[in-house]
């Protein structure tokens, strides 16, 4: 038996590794038969060694609400996920779709506004967008391309329907987790990986920096490349650092940087002012430029917006990107799809309730103990509402809020999210996951093999994120059988 079952409670859901009761999905047979052949006790011993690695490399993510503790050790879970080359080949094309459609909606919005002219995207979505840059207004960056890189959050629910979640397009994170876990299981199980054809994601920092150094206004020499990070107490400054350093990129704040009377962003060195040509930016676009959006903002830099208006400087992503970072624009990239590609859809939404509509409003109200209702612009696992997890009095206020600003929620029914065995205090237990894979697109499009796999870490919970106590997994992209 693969898994010894009687100690596996598989859930009535679907599992990434069992399909019945010591029946292994095709793609996993061989890993199953090869935690079912450790040693007792075994598996726990390798989890006790990767969690040191962890500590030793400092592997870390930050928990606000947690008062006087920075710095977490990333929680790691040793059994991967698996998803069969020839699903993922599917799941790879539909991702390139999704953000070449929303890339192309990105710069309509900032140019004539012809999907908003032709009705596909209601008028009063864009009217009350909270990411939408007037300062953007006209601007061209290079390849018409403003999302540059993309994490896109997928579930599969119970039938085995692989759904995209949402997509953030922003600042998303995640990717050096995913490529720390890899390089976590390689040294955890390296026969696995000398028996088997596990597609690689070692590449993505290669592929970053040709994307990043396609963006420079100098392309006949090497570019200067900076991650601009908001600093050491950012939940995500472990990824800033790790990724400036596996691409040789300099690592600079704000208080780095200054914008001459070229308009052209210099960095700070100790041998004077080096020119910057491309920004990887890991801030949000409020704070992005004093001079253009908050004043008070100490972590950008004055004069940037102008510099890159003026095509002297590539920023990834780009200002104003998060126009189509929203849960309530997220409802139409189908139709969005249609519209530029004029494709039907490779990926499927989460059917969504916009709580704007009166009809879908009602629905909203009359529903919430059975649905999943969230902030147009929130992130994190922050601000929402599960209603099947949630008592009467928070959904009454939930309703308060909802009545309030109706534009600012949508609402998604509560999907049955899927499994995938996780160590618990020495024993499997199912865990529900989801997937999160980087896409990015310059001249080119690239989508990593696989992604950051988040697992709810807490039993029943559907809530994956780090910042609400979710963990992580390697995903391993297989070819039909092992």
């Amino acid at each position: 038996m693969a898994i010894d079952c009687t100690q596996y409670p598989l859930t009535d859901g679907f599992d990434e590794l069992l399909e019945a009761p010591g029946a292994p999905r095709s793609g996993a047979e061989g890993l199953c038969n090869f935690f079912s052949a450790l040693p007792s006790g075994e598996l726990e011993e390798r989890h006790r060694a990767v969690d040191a690695a962890i500590m030793a490399a400092g592997i870390t993510f930050t928990v606000y609400s947690e008062a006087g503790n920075i710095d977490r050790a990333w929680p790691f879970d040793v059994v991967p996920r698996i998803i069969e080359k020839r699903e993922w080949e599917r799941i790879e094309a539909g991702l390139k779709q999704r953000l070449q459609a929303l890339n192309l909606c990105i710069h309509d919005l900032y140019h004539e506004q012809r999907i908003v002219k032709d009705k596909v995207l209601p008028a009063e979505v864009l009217a009350d967008s909270r990411n939408f840059r007037s300062a953007c207004v006209g601007a061209t960056p290079r390849y018409g391309v403003w999302a540059h890189i993309c994490g896109t959050d997928l579930v599969r629910d119970g039938d085995g329907t692989v759904y995209v979640l949402e997509d953030n397009l922003r600042v998303p994170s995640g990717v050096s987790y995913m490529l720390e876990n890899r390089q976590l299981m390689k040294r955890l199980f390296p026969e696995l990986f000398a028996r088997y054809d596990i597609l690689p994601v070692d590449d993505y920092t290669a592929q970053l920096y040709d994307m990043l150094a396609s963006l420079s206004p100098r392309p006949g020499d090497r570019p200067e490349i900076a991650v601009l990070t908001p600093g050491v107490y950012n939940s995500a400054y472990f990824e800033h650092s790790y990724l400036a350093q596996q691409m040789g990129a300099h690592l600079v704040e704000g208080s780095d940087l200054v914008v001459l009377d070229d308009d052209c962003v210099y960095m700070r060195t100790i041998e004077g002012l080096t020119r910057l040509d491309v920004i990887y930016r890991r801030i949000d676009d409020d704070f992005l430029d004093p001079e253009v959006f908050r004043p008070d903002s100490a972590l950008g830099v004055p004069g940037l917006m102008r510099a890159w208006r003026k095509g002297n400087i590539g920023i990834a992503n780009a200002p104003g990107a998060g126009v189509a970072d929203d849960k309530v624009v997220y409802a139409f990239v189908p139709q969005m799809i249609r519209y530029y590609l004029d494709e039907e859809p490779i990926l499927p939404n989460v059917p969504s309730y916009l709580c704007m509509y009166e009809k879908d409003l009602d629905y909203v109200l009359a529903n919430l103990e059975k649905l999943v209702v969230k902030p147009a612009n929130e992130s994190g696992g922050y601000g929402m509402l599960v209603g099947p997890k949630s008592t009467a009095e928070e959904c009454a206020k939930f309703a308060e809020l909802i009545r309030a600003n109706p534009r600012n929620y949508m609402a998604q029914p509560t999907l049955s999210l899927s499994t995938v065995p996780t160590l618990c205090d020495g024993s499997l237990e199912p865990r529900h996951v989801d997937l999160r894979p980087f896409i990015l697109q310059a001249k080119d499009l690239y989508v990593t093999r696989g992604g950051l796999t988040r697992v709810a870490l807490k039993r029943g919970s559907l809530v994956v994120n780090s910042s609400q106590g979710g963990g992580s997994k390697d995903t391993w992209i297989v070819q039909d059988s092992w």
